[in-house]
């Protein structure tokens, strides 16, 4: 995003008169700024850390430091007004519709809280303590996963339906919900005044368990909400079962976009316009912690909907667009920390411009959130909407280089893999062959190592964990369907280690331990110490340090050498010699470079989950 630096005010002498309508000069007192320049500048930086040389031209100085993503669009380092082109903040396709509200404009969004208790009368409870409190809209789970449908009149009492959407979530039981709904709706006289979405999600519902619904049936009922409930959508495009599977932006957008459109071709065939059509769609999208990939991602899926559109002759269409936060960031461990990574997602998905956003409670993985998680889930809407203002402002990204063209890049890449799916016969068929979930357990293990690798830092679990914490007890929540697309946790490995000391240190007394020896004065070993204890923590073991004579005292089996480069070559293998003769099984050091007597090494980068495996083995930790 642009930023904008004030220079130094200069002091005017005393006979030189003031004046407030004197122009003041912001970026005219410095010289043009020019990309060589910068580029020279960085190339220095570079050559200190070994990463350039002398020789490396200029022009290859913005790639050494440039990634890809796992669509493989490249992340450069600098943006400017040369790396984009047709900008156009705040007009459609990239932003929703706003209105006027006094002499601004406000897109304000919904905030959608979600409901996943079987008990009614509990549900009820919280349903009418959100309402109260800040939350505009709701977001139900009915049947197996939630609330019984039978129990979804005594659920909804006193609730407006005319003034809080309500949003169904039902799975396999769809239709038996959306009937429910809706005799609920037609009770009360309010066919014309109620608004919500049935949530019928055929294809949907074959990703997450492998057994599509009845698309003709969804079909039907989207036909009647259009002639007798206006208000009242009938289909989600959920696509956050493709992302829970470990699947990238552009995989998430190509499959809403697919499925969107197999969508479109059955309601026209059930009679509806195409206009009508689109106005029976609601999309879902997930919001992570990644907040420019997350703005980027909903303002490519409004232009990717808006070119759909184009193409069926039906205009420009306003995507609607339900931002939940991201399932596959929230972690067990050291949960409080979801609070912050919900928040983020959050901003994130009010600056990308969703029309609805659910903050998930940030005890989720936990199980059924109490009224606490719930109060803080709702109140980050509200201090991002009241106390940031961040709806007074439409399309804040817009104009940004940075963000116009991941924008650009993530609807290129997508339509690509929307186009081959429409090619391979469409999403039913897709999902049916493999195709989509092939293509998603590939960028899963590309994923699934960068967090391994640590280079996509999990912070209180691959990072800073905390041994001693004492998580939070929450009732179970119910058993999401299995038999489709995987559900994927960026957390699961380390996790599942962490669950294994856990259990290890239940059944025995005492966790298990690894021995820190020491080389030097504390200045020099601090860092690799400190690199060496917080890795193997991540996988709940424990680890004390001393000088190599202190090994056999310590009641550890295995051992890490931390200390400098320097020290390393004048002691490591005498080190090593000692805690091997004092029965240590495997010596690890901290750092690279080979020694004798040193089994492996750890070390920025290196296979922290497979390390942490070894490591619990040779401590006879039962997996």
């Amino acid at each position: 995003m642009h930023s904008l630096t004030i220079p130094a005010m200069r002091v005017p002498p005393d006979d030189v008169p003031t004046s407030p309508r004197v122009p003041f000069a912001l970026a005219g007192d410095f010289p043009p700024a020019e990309r060589d320049r910068w580029r020279e500048l960085v190339k220095g930086v570079l050559r200190k850390s070994g990463a350039a040389t002398e020789d490396t031209p200029l022009a290859e100085v913005e790639g050494l430091l440039t990634h890809r993503s796992y669509d493989g669009i490249p992340i450069a380092p600098l943006y400017t007004a040369d790396d984009t082109a047709d900008a156009r903040p705040g007009l459609a396709p990239r932003v929703p519709d706003v209105t006027p509200e006094g002499e601004g404009l406000l897109a304000a969004w919904d905030v959608r809280q979600r409901h996943a208790v079987p008990d009614p009368v509990a549900a009820r409870e919280a349903i009418l303590a959100d309402l109260e409190n800040g939350v505009t809209s709701l977001w139900l789970t009915v049947g197996d996963r939630g609330l019984p449908v039978t129990a979804l009149a005594d659920a909804l009492k006193g609730v407006h339906l005319d003034l809080a959407p309500v949003v169904l979530d039902a799975g396999a039981h769809t239709t038996e919900a959306a009937e429910a709904f809706l005799a609920l709706v037609a009770g009360r006289g309010q066919a014309g005044e109620a608004r919500g979405n049935l949530g019928a999600d055929p294809l949907g519902l074959a990703a997450r368990t492998g057994t599509p619904g009845d698309l003709a049936e969804a079909a039907a009922t989207a036909v009647r909400c259009a002639r007798e409930f206006p208000g009242i959508r009938a289909l989600t495009v959920d696509a956050t079962p493709y992302h829970d599977a470990g699947g990238s932006d552009a995989e998430e957008l190509a499959a809403a976009l697919a499925t969107a459109v197999a969508y479109l071709r059955a309601l026209t065939d059930a009679g509806l316009g195409v206009e009508e059509a689109f106005g029976q769609l609601e999309f879902r999208y997930a919001a992570t912690a990644d907040q420019f990939a997350t703005i980027a991602k909903l303002r490519a899926a409004r232009r990717l909907w808006d070119r759909v559109a184009e193409v069926c002759g039906a205009g420009s269409a306003v995507q609607r667009q339900h931002a939940v936060t991201s399932s596959a960031m929230m972690t067990r461990r050291d949960p409080w920390v979801n609070m912050l990574r919900t928040t983020v997602a959050c901003f994130a998905a009010g600056v990308g411009g969703a029309d609805a956003v659910t903050v998930q409670p940030f005890d989720a993985r936990i199980g059924l959130p109490d009224a606490f998680s719930r109060r803080i889930a709702r109140n980050t809407q509200t201090l991002l909407l009241e106390e940031s203002s961040l709806a007074r402002v439409v399309d804040p990204a817009g104009g940004s280089w940075y963000v116009e063209r991941l924008t650009d890049d993530l609807a290129q890449a997508a339509w690509a893999w929307f186009t081959e799916i429409e090619r391979a016969g469409g999403m039913a068929e897709a999902l049916a062959s493999g195709l989509v979930a092939d293509r998603i357990a590939a960028t899963w293990e590309r994923r699934r190592k960068d967090i391994a690798r640590r280079k996509a830092p999990l912070t209180g679990v691959s990072e800073f964990p905390a041994l001693e914490e004492r998580l939070p007890e929450r009732a179970p929540a119910p058993q999401s369907p299995g038999g489709g697309l995987p559900r994927v946790s960026y957390a699961q490995d380390f996790e599942a280690l962490r669950d294994r000391s856990d259990a290890h240190a239940a059944a025995t007394g005492e966790r298990p331990k690894v021995f820190l020896a020491t080389l030097g004065p504390v200045a020099v070993h601090t860092a690799r110490a400190t690199f060496a204890a917080n890795l193997f923590q991540a996988g709940g073991i424990e680890t004390v340090a001393g000088e190599p004579g202190d090994f056999a005292a310590s009641g550890a089996k295995v051992a890490c050498i931390c200390s400098s480069d320097k020290l390393y070559a004048e002691q490591a293998a005498g080190a090593a010699r000692v805690l091997k003769d004092a029965g240590a099984v495997r010596v690890w050091l901290a750092g690279k470079g080979s020694y004798d007597g040193v089994d492996a090494r750890v070390f920025a980068g290196c296979d922290a989950v497979e390390t942490l495996e070894t490591t619990l083995r040779d401590l006879g930790v039962a997996e």
